[in-house]
């Protein structure tokens, strides 16, 4: 049983981006596909899928590289964790090394990254932050 679904698919993520891998695989649910959506809005992965397996779901996601096989992914980071949740108002919110990156965050609204939650005014759970 995973106590945090989130870091187990950031570190799936991160595992995969490391040995080169053309896809992940993980276990389907709402949150990491709300994450798997904005990875794609943003342009750090191809694409996302939901594939039927046992016993059940599973989310499949297309990892993105550069033309000369450079990392699209360089950091990916948990900042609120089960024992710790961080919360921020959208004033609160600062681009991740000046634009480069973005914030993943968990609002009213759905998951979205820090530049959306800017632009519609919205705060939350911040998850990860990827550059």
């Amino acid at each position: 049983m995973l106590t945090d679904p989130i870091a187990d698919m950031l570190t799936r993520i991160r595992n995969a981006v490391r040995v080169e891998r053309q896809f992940v695989d993980m276990p389907l649910s709402k949150g990491r596909k709300g994450v798997a959506e904005v990875l794609k809005r943003e342009g750090y992965i191809w694409d996302f899928s939901e594939v039927d397996g046992e016993p059940s779901k599973i989310l499949r996601l297309e990892l993105k590289y550069g033309p000369n096989g450079e990392q699209v992914i360089q950091t990916i980071k948990r900042v609120s964790k089960p024992g710790r949740r961080v919360y921020a108002k959208c004033v609160e919110l600062r681009p991740v090394m000046n634009g480069m990156g973005i914030t993943i965050i968990s609002t009213s609204k759905g998951v979205v990254s820090d530049r959306e939650a800017r632009q519609q005014k919205l705060g939350g759970e911040i998850l990860c932050e990827i550059s």
